[in-house]
């Protein structure tokens, strides 16, 4: 597995993006996928040089980020793509003088929560656009 930075407008990025909000929009049909933020830095996962998955870590308040796009195909799942894609958004975040990361993902979404809390990300209060958002599970971890 290789990965690798990638900016917003990479075609991976964008194939990633579509195939992770047509699976949102399956599993929450009543949620709109918030907008991409411009300034996201992605990271994708290759398996035999074939895009199966992506995140991105989006500068927030100095020294807080937010890690969104989480996402890998379901044929790749359970082969640890996902906690590699974590610890690469870690890894960009600390070289960018991140302490603080946050996160959020779908109270459905029990392979991320058990993932995020087996990574140590801790259970907060839904903060920012989630606040509110009974389907929201949202997580902190200082690095």
């Amino acid at each position: 597995m290789l990965i690798q930075n990638r900016e917003i407008t990479h075609p991976d990025v964008t194939l990633l993006v579509r195939s992770a909000e047509d699976e949102l929009r399956i599993r929450y049909p009543d949620e709109v996928p918030s907008l991409l933020a411009a300034h996201a830095k992605f990271v994708v996962a290759y398996v035999l040089g074939r895009p199966v998955g992506c995140g991105a870590l989006v500068l927030m308040d100095a020294g807080v980020a937010e890690i969104k796009r989480m996402f890998v195909q379901e044929t790749s799942r359970r082969g640890g793509v996902a906690r590699r894609l974590l610890h690469a958004l870690e890894r960009r975040a600390d070289a960018a003088n991140v302490t603080t990361l946050l996160l959020e993902t779908g109270n459905s979404n029990t392979g991320a929560i058990a993932l995020y809390e087996s990574a140590g990300f801790e259970r907060i209060e839904p903060f920012g656009e989630y606040v509110g958002n009974p389907l929201s599970v949202c997580f902190r971890k200082k690095i």
